[in-house]
């Protein structure tokens, strides 16, 4: 097993990492996931459990709570969440009841699967309805929002996303949902390391819940948190836990308020900027290097290239890039003509690599690995040769011993 550690190490170390829910976290956050605290049982809340030896658990989950709280803003914070489905599961616990309709935002739009779509629990357990983004431009169709709301009269709202690039309109979102008295509940797991970094609008203001997984642009532990208004903290705590879960998970808990620690310094704060900024940079650089781009371009820390006019599938670029040590995932497009198994696209994110150093400057030289292992791959069936890859992974991993990877 250590000797498997040390091999995913390594790749990590030598490989381009562009998947936009990944990151790296740092040292001190590995240090907390690795504790004792991994050994003790906490069922329930802090001066509320149903274990005894709870002297350091109970302010373990307090510091995380208040970390979380003035990081965001939040009146309410619960940090006990497993991951991001079991956080937007447990808002829908509190705030509706089965059989309710919720709207979210389509998966092959960008949504997520716990958004409403039709195999996640969310979509079996509640009425679904899901809205889109416009044909033209592929933004969100804020006219169809406000019409379905007002046809379906929803509970609940979800805005977030899995693989939309650009800026969410929080405000907008939240007048809507006023005109059909339904809660609104943002789902920023991807975007919460940019919120926190002041490099992407608050939802805080304008939402009843907001959840978040905890590592991606946050740099944390896989861990889940809900933020919510102090009037529904009751009703979110109690869907947490005995509502979905047993005990919480401490080590992860105090990894969590490691990295709400970091987020809360100016460091972080450049860091989000720089995430955007190269994100903005690698599509410009995409585009350049004739691959077409969903919205043409991104305000976050991901993109969408649609990779129809190479003649080649996401699926099979997305794989041959692996062999070339290019780390990312295929993805749909909105409208997309392939199956969800093998669709048109992939999603390319910048957090990880801003995470080792990398700027601007650097983006089109990661833009020039990505254009040459497509071109390759389409030139020969969706095919590169074992020493077109080995080349590949031979220059990325040269290119990046300049860029340390943290906590590695």
């Amino acid at each position: 097993m250590n000797e498997l550690i040390l091999q995913e190490d390594r790749r990590q170390r030598e490989s381009l990492r562009l998947i936009a829910s990944e990151n790296y976290t740092s040292k001190a956050v590995l240090e907390a996931c690795a504790s004792s605290l991994t050994n003790k049982y906490a069922e329930g809340y802090p001066g509320k459990r149903y274990y005894e030896g709870m002297e350091v658990i109970d302010p373990l989950e307090r510091l995380a709570i208040e970390r979380a709280k003035s990081l965001f803003g939040a009146e309410h914070a619960n940090v006990q969440p497993y991951s991001g489905s079991p956080a937007n599961l447990a808002v829908l616990l509190a705030l509706c009841e089965p059989g309710d309709t919720i709207m979210g935002l389509s998966l092959p739009a960008g949504g997520h699967l716990t958004h409403g779509w039709k195999v996640s629990a969310t979509g079996i357990y509640y009425n679904a309805v899901q809205y889109g983004v416009r044909e033209n431009d592929h933004l969100i169709d804020m006219d169809q929002v406000r019409d379905l709301a007002k046809q379906h009269r929803p509970k609940l709202i979800w805005v977030g996303h899995s693989a939309y690039p650009r800026v969410l309109d929080f405000p907008a979102f939240a007048e809507i949902a006023a005109e059909v008295d339904a809660y609104l509940a943002a789902d920023i797991a991807h975007v919460a390391g940019l919120v926190a970094g002041g490099a992407h609008p608050s939802p805080i203001p304008h939402c009843d819940a907001v959840t978040s997984t905890t590592h991606k642009t946050l740099r944390g532990p896989r861990g889940g948190l809900i933020m919510c208004r102090k009037a529904h903290a009751k009703a979110i705590d109690k869907a947490v836990f005995p509502g979905l879960q047993g005990g919480p998970h401490n080590h992860t808990t105090a990894a969590m308020a490691v990295a709400f620690k970091e987020a809360a310094q100016p460091s972080f704060r450049a860091y989000a900027t720089t995430v955007v900024a190269n994100a903005q940079a690698l599509a410009e650089a995409l585009v350049g290097a004739g691959l077409d781009l969903i919205t043409g371009g991104t305000d976050n820390h991901l993109m969408l290239v649609d990779l129809t006019r190479s003649g080649i599938s996401g699926r099979v670029g997305a794989k041959a890039l692996d062999r070339c040590g290019i780390e990312l995932n295929c993805n749909s497009i909105p409208f997309d003509r392939r199956k969800p198994f093998d669709p048109s696209g992939l999603r390319i994110g910048a957090a990880a690599v801003t995470s080792r150093g990398l700027r601007p400057e650097h983006m089109p030289m990661i833009a020039g690995f990505i254009s040459k292992g497509v071109s390759e791959a389409a030139s020969n069936d969706g095919q590169v040769s074992d020493a077109f890859a080995e080349r590949m992974r031979a220059e990325i991993a040269e290119f990046l011993t300049e860029f340390p990877a943290p906590g590695l």
